[in-house]
């Protein structure tokens, strides 16, 4: 299957539309704690290197299937362990203390079987009283309504120069799935990039579910990244989890 994320021009604008936010708050204070961490699905790596520059001494590996997302990770530091793959062909038994899973990167897992196997891999890869931490968009939002051109995302490239991200997004499916177009433009209207996405919406009950089968307990739910409870109109539905 075809990753948007390994086009070289997909990957040198993430983080010029994906700049720290709340979210990288939350989970830089996990990984600062734990000695060893894992985050799959790391992208360009912003969380790791970001955690290695202020001070991490510990293991730090980041797992990402997609190539030209890792040249930008690695370009930036290479004292992290930066790996291609997924948690199917890395994960190992043991050896971390924290496996984090950001950037929405769950919604991915466009299956049951999928979603099931990357929680089991993320359970193996654990050492003994490790956790689990990752988030998806809680489908009470509805976030894929707002995914329209008359939505556009603003940002701006370090030498000054303004651009705009526009998604366009087609209905939900029966399956939660929703596929979306995202198109990078420069001032000019001139794109600069474009993908062909689709993300699963798993409610909180199905998500339980797949956690308990993979042998994962919830320790902690938010609604979002200032650890409010989760209520059905909340943007995120964060999970901390460890070995049941």
């Amino acid at each position: 299957m075809h990753n948007p994320y390994d086009d070289p021009a997909v990957a040198s604008l993430y983080d010029v539309f994906n700049p720290w936010a709340p979210c990288d708050d939350f989970y830089l204070g996990l990984v600062m704690d734990a000695p060893a961490a894992l985050d799959a699905g790391c992208g360009t790596g912003l969380l790791l290197r970001t955690a290695r520059r202020r001070g991490h001494t510990g293991r730090l590996v980041g797992l990402d299937p997609a190539v030209a997302m890792l040249e930008v990770a690695r370009s930036h530091t290479r004292d992290v362990d930066w790996a291609c793959g997924d948690l199917s062909t890395h994960t190992r038994e043991g050896g971390f203390d924290l496996v984090t899973m950001t950037g929405h990167a769950f919604q991915e897992l466009l299956t049951d079987t999928a979603a099931l196997d990357a929680l089991t891999a993320m359970r193996t890869a654990l050492n003994p009283g490790g956790l689990v931490a990752f988030e998806t968009r809680n489908p009470g939002a509805r976030a894929w309504e707002r995914w329209t051109p008359d939505h556009p995302r603003a940002a701006t490239l370090p030498d000054g120069r303004p651009l705009t991200l526009t998604h366009d997004a087609r209905p939900l499916t029966p399956e939660g799935l929703v596929t979306f177009t995202s198109t990078a433009a420069d001032a000019d209207g001139r794109e600069l990039s474009a993908t062909v996405s689709t993300l699963r919406f798993v409610t909180a009950p199905h998500l339980d579910t797949l956690l308990a089968a993979a042998g994962l307990r919830v320790t902690h739910r938010y609604g979002d990244w200032d650890r409010t409870p989760l209520t059905p109109a909340s943007p995120e539905v964060i999970t901390l989890a460890r070995p049941a």
